[in-house]
């Protein structure tokens, strides 16, 4: 258990999870696309607000739904190896529901305690906001995988 987080499965505890915390749904947004809704939520262990673009239509999601939010540099163990679909082998992928590939392409300080940074997952867009202590791993250009899995 990490900050109330329970991990199991083979690979959570082999990679290095770069943040990672539970997540409500407080509100969502169908209005631009027919596939795509943007949520916005808050986290119950770091008060970190998140407002993610999710593909509803292989992912649907409601309203005060709860669930796991973890962000990964890597998904074999190995933080510099990304997901090849060729390998016939096990990864992280497998212990989560949801899975996007993205990069990090701003890191914006609000004040001096709180940042912002956001993430492109091929036009789907992240932005996290919280204490900078929680974030510190995330760093500018770097590439990391969202793996989301409900709770319940």
């Amino acid at each position: 258990v990490i900050d109330g987080i329970k991990r199991s499965g083979r690979y959570s505890e082999m990679v290095k999870y770069l943040f990672e915390d539970i997540f409500e749904v407080k509100d969502i947004n169908t209005e631009h696309f027919d596939k795509v809704s943007r949520i916005q939520c808050l986290s119950e262990n770091y008060e970190m607000e998140l407002t993610l673009d999710l593909n509803t239509d292989i992912y649907p999601i409601d309203i005060a739904t709860k669930f796991t939010l973890n962000l990964a540099s890597g998904i074999y163990g190995d933080d510099n190896e990304y997901y090849d679909p060729t390998k016939k082998t096990s990864s992280i992928l497998d212990e989560f529901e949801y899975v996007m590939n993205g990069k990090v392409f701003r890191w914006i300080e609000d004040d001096a305690y709180r940042v912002s940074v956001y993430v492109s997952f091929g036009g789907l867009l992240m932005e996290l906001k919280g204490d900078q202590r929680h974030l510190q791993d995330i760093t500018l250009d770097s590439r990391v995988y969202l793996l989301m899995k409900k709770l319940g």
